[in-house]
């Protein structure tokens, strides 16, 4: 069913960090940083993936992000839902299930046997396609994911997300030079917010973490 209300975009901000804080999927430590899949050394780590396992709060946001993208895309500007491999296919299916609309997923490569196709699901020339997934740090594997559905004959101007670093200002010019416009509920500014307001977390800590945010490649190159 598709929402017919929702708070104004600074709400759905706090209200999802909220959230992501209560299901203890923000994960903090500047002392022993978690290793991202760049390589590269981080004091933050989030798990978009437990979401899946909390219908109450998976609902809330799902219906979050569908009238996100269609206050800020239309609503009628997509024919087709895709997933990415694999964190975005449960959220995909729950967009396109509010939308109304089919559902698809793209691989991260070619399956290897078969019809060797990185898109499954019925995906035709010309839909207009949405991008659904999880979060986006740099915005790199959405790239991939997009000139896949591009190779269809379909067509994707817009990839949304549940999680926005908001830290690498590259991110947003990356997708828009290809064509992609990024549409998200909140960032690492609004969860870290929203954790000194709750009190999650120890003031030192939420300084380190904001050192990082503030200058993620500096914070990095010392600790690498």
């Amino acid at each position: 069913m598709i929402p017919s209300s929702y708070p104004p975009a600074a709400e759905i901000a706090r209200l999802t960090a909220r959230m992501l804080l209560e299901i203890k999927a923000v994960h903090f430590n500047a002392d022993e940083p978690f290793i991202l899949a760049s390589g590269l050394p981080s004091p933050t780590y989030i798990d978009c993936r437990k979401l899946i396992s909390y219908p109450r709060i998976r609902s809330t946001l799902m219906d979050f992000l569908t009238v996100t993208v269609m206050r800020n895309a239309g609503f009628e500007a997509f024919d087709n839902i895709a997933g990415g491999e694999t964190a975005g296919i449960p959220f995909a299916a729950f967009v396109a299930e509010r939308m109304a609309l089919p559902m698809s997923y793209v691989r991260k490569k070619p399956k290897g046997y078969g019809r060797n196709a990185r898109i499954e699901g019925a995906m035709s020339e010309g839909e207009r396609v949405l991008l659904v997934e999880d979060l986006t740090t740099d915005g790199g594997s959405k790239l991939s994911f997009v000139d896949a559905i591009r190779e269809t004959g379909a067509t994707c101007g817009h990839t949304a997300v549940i999680f926005y670093y908001g830290i690498f200002p590259e991110t947003e010019k990356n997708l828009g030079d290809h064509g992609v416009q990024l549409h998200h509920l909140c960032t690492w500014a609004d969860v870290v917010a929203e954790a000194r307001a709750q009190g999650s977390f120890d003031e030192a800590t939420l300084t380190e973490v904001e050192s990082f945010l503030k200058n993620p490649r500096t914070w990095q190159d010392a600790r690498k």
